[in-house]
């Protein structure tokens, strides 16, 4: 399993991380095997101070991300959704920095739908659906992009580097 964050500083993995991923496919995995993306996942995620990751930005194939926000009480709530779709996007837009570890020392401001609904499947492959707004609709929009083909870079109004001046 890889252990290491795809950034778009080689143009071969840019070119990678900008096609769409394939969906899950449930049948072709253990249940061990799953578990065992979603656990590497999810410790990847935390190790480099990320609040999402997609299986594309660890080279994998697969339309499946995690994610991991506070809720309302401030406690972490973790996501590993597979075959993610968006749906039922606000018009309420709201404008935050994003920045992305696909895409090392780069932030900028960045227009996201305020509220969505997320439907897809969890590691167990049931169907879930979740109404999220803000921070959670933000990185599920993210995380969505990326196995989209797209990147923060395409939706940001400017962007700057660490240590510039914006």
């Amino acid at each position: 399993m890889p252990n290491k964050i795809v950034t778009i500083e080689a143009k071969k993995n840019e070119d990678f991380l900008r096609r769409q991923t394939v969906p899950f496919d449930f049948k072709a995995h253990t249940k061990k095997e799953i578990t065992d993306l979603v656990r590497k996942m999810r410790q990847m995620m935390k190790e480099a101070d990320g609040v999402g990751l997609s299986a594309n930005q660890i080279g994998l194939n697969y339309r499946m991300f995690v994610a991991q926000v506070p809720d309302s009480q401030g406690h972490p709530k973790f996501y590993a959704v597979f075959n993610p779709e968006v749906s039922k996007l606000s018009k309420e837009m709201e404008t935050l920095e994003e920045g992305c570890l696909s895409v090392p020392e780069t932030y900028g401001p960045t227009p996201r739908h305020y509220r969505l609904t997320l439907a897809g499947f969890g590691p167990n492959g049931k169907k879930l659906k979740i109404n999220a707004w803000g921070l959670l609709a933000r990185v599920f929009q993210h995380e969505t992009d990326h196995l989209d083909g797209k990147l923060f870079l395409d939706r940001a109004e400017k962007l700057y580097h660490v240590g510039e001046e914006n």
